[in-house]
């Protein structure tokens, strides 16, 4: 068994480790979200708190981590009768994120139901967490189906397995830690809701720091067993501490004080619902009795509020994280402290310590320089050779309908288009092409039956063949890769007109967020195009440059349409199953080179030889209009759309539009 890098001798990464430790101390705070930077120590923390936690007493024999003080009375394994139990190390039960759902909440045990004729349940990754941690590395690449079933698990605290003739019912209460990378894509808000605590974790730029960081990973590289024994008498002291604060957790008072100031702050920052009071109540008390104290203070409200806040207040995946730690302090001294301690010291983190934004991460001087790339020395805009313009700011988003790619695919689950996934609702069966993935139980008993007799079967188990077994087919949704190509031309740089743009494709990245489609941005102006974002699952990573896109210059059309096919020939080779959909933004128009309108038309036929769905967003505007966007989309072979009919309300007929031309 591989010795785990000891806890306490991960460097830094404070929040990381007092959020990791309050959910030891109080399960109930309901887990940690650990978002960061790729290479942050966020897996080597949460894999080295299992070795902190308390032995946890079980029924022997139990699949299912019954506690023998107080059995579950639905447990598959029971009725128990009344036992010591005996104790064992707690579970930290990994998911992968391309596990199936058979393996998340377990099944029926064919192997037993057809060389035995009875039914019988194989426990899952729930049951075996019950108790422990659920860990999930890359949690925001968790298929939504999986997601679906973490949902209903946490929310009832049992896992319901409904199939196949099994109806099984059984406890699952699991502490959930997650780690993630943004750059790799946004969480569903419903998941995100569920993780008790969030932390923002990254690299440390203190030469010092860095080089003790180095110094200690490859000491345990060279001696795992001889590094860890090093680091025993402080895991030893943690360990004890968690056990005393556990001890101490009923005795601490959460008075009325302190619950004001939590609602107040929950409700000047506007979060949703009432889980983000419940969550910071358990925190601010796992606080205390972390600090060896039976009352919560201001500053454990304040540090609840920073650590079970922050990603409740996104509404969509463009809201940056975070808390403004100003408005915080100021309703926290609003509502005054706690009942029995009216002015307590708010120590170096609280109102006029520490906590206050670097200048050098201004909001507003990152606005300055977005909006001035090529200033002058006298602070204005330098007028360049294509005539570029500063950014214009995007418009409100709107809601969008969903744009589909016609007939059925074959890609990664999402929300977009239809297509055979190995989840989703069984259409039927067929023999298996390769190795054997999804049993259809039912069509397969079917192909062996007429054959029991001629088999020589005398038992009450069913006699079966490879050539008997069935593959089920499903059909679900995939996500798909959209393809923004926008133009940042000149004739597209009136600013009310670039906002709307703006603020039209902001939309569509907000539907592809929620429809767990992967994104990319092509822009072209002046004498060239290129590729802005290249294909991505971070949406937002795609509205932040469209928010610094700058315009002017010429119109190279064949030029972004070549460009875009050249990302579409490469992707494909990636990912060919993943299916694109182009987005192309523009008014039609082509200038630059000779006959630029001819070579836009032969780049466009290029899409349409490739049977690529396109829609063409027409941003042309004014009484009169050359309708060149139309004459471009139908050279695609797609379909072309004006501005106010991408709204919900005006593009019902869209998606009809592109189905009937692809057919």
């Amino acid at each position: 068994m591989t010795t785990p890098f000891p806890f306490t001798a991960v460097v830094g990464q404070d929040d990381l480790r007092l959020a990791l430790l309050l959910n030891a101390v109080s399960p109930a705070v309901g887990g940690v979200l650990v978002r960061g930077e790729k290479g942050t120590a966020k897996s080597t923390a949460v894999r080295a708190l299992s070795a902190l936690l308390p032995a946890v007493p079980v029924v022997a024999g139990c699949r299912f981590s019954c506690d023998p003080a107080a059995p579950d009375p639905g447990c598959p394994d029971g009725p128990h009768e009344e036992t010591a139990g005996v104790s064992r190390p707690a579970r930290m039960v990994e998911l992968p994120v391309g596990a199936s759902e058979d393996r998340l909440v377990g099944a029926l045990d064919i192997e037993r139901a057809l060389a035995e004729g009875v039914k019988a349940f194989e426990p899952g990754l729930l049951a075996d967490a019950h108790r422990g941690i659920l860990y999930v590395d890359e949690v925001n690449l968790l298929h939504d189906h999986l997601v679906d079933l973490l949902l209903d698990a946490a929310a009832m605290g049992a896992s319901y397995v409904e199939r196949e003739g099994v109806s099984v019912r059984h406890a699952s209460k699991f502490l959930l830690v997650g780690t993630m990378n943004p750059e790799e894509g946004e969480l569903r808000p419903q998941l995100l809701d569920r993780f008790g605590l969030t932390v923002e974790v990254a690299a440390s730029r203190e030469p010092d720091r860095r080089v003790e960081v180095v110094r200690r990973r490859l000491a345990y590289d060279d001696d795992p067993a001889g590094f860890a024994a090093r680091w025993a008498d402080e895991e030893a002291a943690v360990r004890q501490r968690i056990v005393v604060a556990r001890e101490l957790l009923p005795s601490v008072r959460l008075g009325d004080g302190a619950l004001r100031q939590i609602a107040a702050t929950c409700a000047a920052f506007e979060v949703d619902g009432m889980r983000a009071d419940i969550v910071m109540a358990r925190t601010a008390t796992a606080l205390a009795a972390w600090a060896g104290r039976t009352d919560v203070l201001a500053e454990d409200v304040r540090q609840a509020a920073l650590l079970a806040l922050p990603h409740r207040r996104r509404r969509n995946p463009f809201d940056a994280p975070g808390l403004d730690e100003d408005k915080l302090d100021e309703t926290l001294e609003e509502f005054g402290g706690p009942d029995d301690d009216p002015d307590p010291d708010p120590g170096p983190d609280g109102p006029g310590g520490g906590g206050q934004p670097d200048p050098g991460d201004a909001p507003q001087g990152d606005q300055d320089t977005a909006a001035r790339p090529e200033a002058g020395e006298n602070g204005q805009p330098q007028p360049s050779g294509a005539g570029e313009q500063p950014p214009a700011r995007a418009s409100e988003p709107f809601r969008t309908k969903v744009l589909s790619v016609p007939g059925i695919g074959e890609g990664a689950a999402g929300r977009r288009s239809r297509a055979r996934t190995e989840h989703g609702r069984t259409t039927g069966a067929r023999r298996p092409r390769g190795t054997l993935t999804k049993l259809h139980l039912a069509a397969t008993v079917r192909a062996a039956a007429p054959h029991q007799r001629a088999r020589g079967r005398s038992g009450p188990g069913l006699v079966v063949r490879r050539d008997d077994l069935r593959q089920a087919t499903r059909e679900g949704r995939e996500g798909n890769l959209v393809l923004f190509v926008v133009d940042a031309s000149g004739s597209m740089a009136a600013r009310q007109r670039m906002g709307a743009v703006k603020g039209a494709v902001l939309s569509l990245l907000l539907d592809a967020y929620q429809r767990r489609d992967k994104v990319g941005l092509v822009t072209f102006r002046g004498s060239a195009a290129e590729v802005a974002l290249p294909p991505t699952s971070s949406v937002d990573a795609a509205a932040a440059r469209l928010e610094t896109l700058p315009t002017g210059g010429r119109t190279p059309l064949a030029a972004g349409l070549l460009r875009a096919h050249e990302v579409l020939r490469v992707e494909r080779l990636r990912d060919p199953a993943r299916r694109p959909l182009v987005v192309l933004v523009t008014d039609g128009r082509a200038t630059g080179g000779p006959e630029p309108v001819a070579l836009a038309g032969r780049a466009a036929r290029l899409f349409a030889a490739d049977g690529v769905a396109s829609v063409v967003v027409d941003c042309e505007s004014g009484p009169v209009r050359l309708g060149l966007a139309g004459r471009l989309a139908a050279e695609l072979g797609g379909t072309a759309v004006t501005l106010d009919e991408l709204r919900a309300d005006s593009i019902a007929g869209l998606v009809k539009d592109v189905q009937r031309r692809a057919a």
